[in-house]
């Protein structure tokens, strides 16, 4: 990788193979251009709220924009399909900003403590023997998570 952009993402990009002299080659002038069409533009990141629109885009990539727009959809309220439309646009922008802010947070949280719990190295150390507290991970975030989507929620009203 180089500027986080794999392989696999630049020949998506590009519709062509890319090598590995390729991704050395990136620029940081053509890595923005990337990010800025792949994980702002195409899924219309950019017409949401300013206030989440770097969350966002963090989001998608980190977890997929797929994954990072039902986030949204959730927080507002919204039919939860992957795809930023008009009507989730609206939804956030009349909604409070903060409240989608803490709720996306809190669903990413969420989403990286179910993956530590159901790590298959974890369940190996636990049939193992080993009593670890990576075990709880799931069940301590999402306990904490509750109370940053119930600000969110008292932020609403």
């Amino acid at each position: 990788t180089k500027w986080g952009i794999t392989q696999k993402k630049w020949s998506e990009y590009h519709g062509i193979e890319a090598t590995e002299d390729d991704i050395k080659a990136i620029t940081e002038v053509q890595a923005r251009e990337f990010y800025e069409k792949k994980y702002v533009i195409a899924p219309r990141f950019n017409l949401l709220p300013y206030l989440i629109i770097p969350l966002v885009v963090d989001s998608g990539v980190n977890s997929g924009v797929r994954a990072a727009s039902k986030w949204v959809q959730r927080a507002v309220g919204t039919k939860r399909d992957g795809w930023i439309g008009p009507i989730t646009i609206q939804k956030a922008m009349e909604a409070n900003h903060i409240s989608i802010f803490l709720k996306i947070v809190s669903y990413r949280c969420k989403l990286y403590g179910r993956l530590v719990a159901r790590d298959a190295q974890l369940k190996a150390a636990q049939d193992a023997g080993f009593k670890l507290q990576a075990r709880f991970a799931s069940g301590w975030n999402n306990r904490v998570m509750r109370f940053l989507e119930r600000l969110a929620g008292s932020i609403e009203k």
